[in-house]
């Protein structure tokens, strides 16, 4: 079977099964959605999820995967819960709107190795709590993890006899199938490669794709550097840095650059010296190229290959190089995906803007950026000056930019980075963009503006 007639097959019994589920109510689609979540949190398929996914991507660390596959499934499951996604959305007496939910269809959901059950398990809840079926096309390397969290959640429909075709996967993925699949549906979510986000975008169907993450975050000086180095340890170390959204540069005032390395230090970061840096560098870029073998590694495995001897060194929990310089001649600059943390020291807060808006420009734009501050102007001048989806004030930066407990983000794996990175949306995925919205408008009193109301301020200072 070709792949056009084989992606056929599997998106013909997906719109088979979409229209049973249509008939769906609110609370026969919030058991499916529940079932969707309980299918990855359950500690035994939490902690079996992770260690497969491990296993077979060698990425990431097996405590921190089954941690954030609960966190975000249990984050996700609470922003969905009462949430209205099917009949009446909303009704405004003013307008004389009322707006009804309708589902999208059949949803392509392109997923990465990084986070091979997390990510699709998430575009599932948000697709189902629309009424729509999906189609998982994982990586390669994540596709026996997604086949086991499809079981999963096929034994869950079974359960509350939804049927199990509205959650099916691409069981052999590859770029052929996964280009066809994006031609057949009615829309594609991507997370992942940018190859994958910009062939989503010209499939011809209807698309969502995210930008690549760089988080630049600063240290003004007033942070709480203690507080401060903690949720940056925290972040940067967690399932070895597969998320986008860790800190991949820190800016730190000069009035307290000495200090808070010294916090940083004490928390298992490792500073390198010159000599050191380009020994990390020539292995980490040997052509030019990020190197997958130093992709969500262990420490001790980054620190053999770049022969960083020392003993202080070999036990780090992750690496910091200091820099001053933007672009392609300072690849340290870029995103890393790593335990590595680039350093940057500043003395003028809008020069120190300046230079995160070229990182940012160099690779991560309009992804996110963080502050640790206690002034709030300073934060809000961030918010103001740089072309960003998300600005995080004393967070740890992969816990709070796809969404916090003590945050109003909403929880995601996937984060649009606006049209600044060429995505169609530049908020935190919702179940929101997997619906199609109808509209009943009803007369109401006319509202027939005067010139005067409308111009009288322009005729007044520019004339007629």
């Amino acid at each position: 079977m070709d792949a056009a007639a084989g992606i056929a097959a599997l998106v013909g019994r997906a719109r088979a099964a979409q229209a049973e589920f249509e008939t769906y109510s609110q609370e026969q689609v919030d058991a499916v959605v529940a079932g969707v979540a309980w299918a990855i949190y359950r500690d035994d398929r939490a902690t079996a999820l992770a260690e497969l996914s491990v296993r077979d991507t060698g990425l990431g660390r097996i405590e921190d995967k089954i941690a954030k596959n609960r966190r975000k499934t249990i984050g996700t499951l609470r922003d969905l819960t009462g949430a209205p996604s099917v009949g009446v959305l909303s009704h405004d007496p003013a307008t004389g709107i009322t707006e009804y939910a309708k589902p999208v269809g059949v949803v392509a959901a392109i997923c990465p190795s990084t986070n091979p059950a997390a990510t699709p398990a998430n575009k599932t809840m948000m697709a189902v709590k629309g009424r729509n079926a999906v189609i998982v096309s994982p990586s390669p390397k994540g596709a026996s993890t997604c086949a086991l969290l499809v079981r999963y959640i096929h034994e869950e429909l079974d359960k509350i006899g939804a049927p199990r075709d509205i959650v099916q996967y691409v069981d052999a993925p590859s770029k052929e199938l996964t280009n066809e699949l994006m031609r057949q549906v009615d829309l594609v979510v991507v997370t992942g490669s940018q190859r994958n986000v910009r062939q989503a975008y010209s499939s011809g169907t209807p698309a969502i794709g995210v930008g690549a993450g760089n988080a630049p975050v600063i240290l003004a000086h007033d942070a709480d550097l203690a507080d401060a180095a903690e949720k940056i340890k925290r972040s940067k170390v967690f399932d070895y840095a597969t998320s986008c959204s860790s800190e991949n540069s820190i800016h730190v005032d000069a009035s307290v650059y000495d200090d808070a390395i010294t916090e940083l230090r004490r928390r298992g970061g490792y500073l390198l010296d010159a000599d050191e840096k380009r020994r990390l560098q020539a292995v980490m870029w040997p052509a030019g190229r990020l190197n997958p073998d130093v992709l969500a590694r262990e420490p001790a495995k980054i620190a053999a290959l770049a022969g960083l001897d020392s003993p202080d060194a070999r036990s780090a929990e992750f690496f910091m190089v200091e820099e001053d310089g933007v672009g392609s001649g300072h690849p340290f600059s870029g995103e890393k995906l790593s335990v590595v943390l680039t350093v940057y020291r500043y003395d003028d807060f809008d020069a120190c803007l300046d230079r995160i808006q070229r990182i940012l420009d160099f690779q991560g734009a309009g992804h996110s950026c963080g502050i640790h501050t206690r002034t709030e102007a300073l934060a809000t001048t961030v918010a103001e000056r740089l072309r960003v989806a998300r600005v995080l004030v004393n967070q740890a930066h992969c816990f709070g930019t796809g969404g916090g407990f003590d945050n109003g983000l909403g929880f995601t794996l996937t984060m649009g980075a606006g049209t600044w990175a060429g995505n169609s949306i530049s908020e935190n995925l919702s179940y929101r963009h997997f619906l199609n919205v109808t509209r009943l408008a009803r007369v109401i009193p006319p509202r027939v503006p005067t010139e005067d109301e409308l111009w009288g301020g322009y005729f007044e200072r520019y004339g007629r």
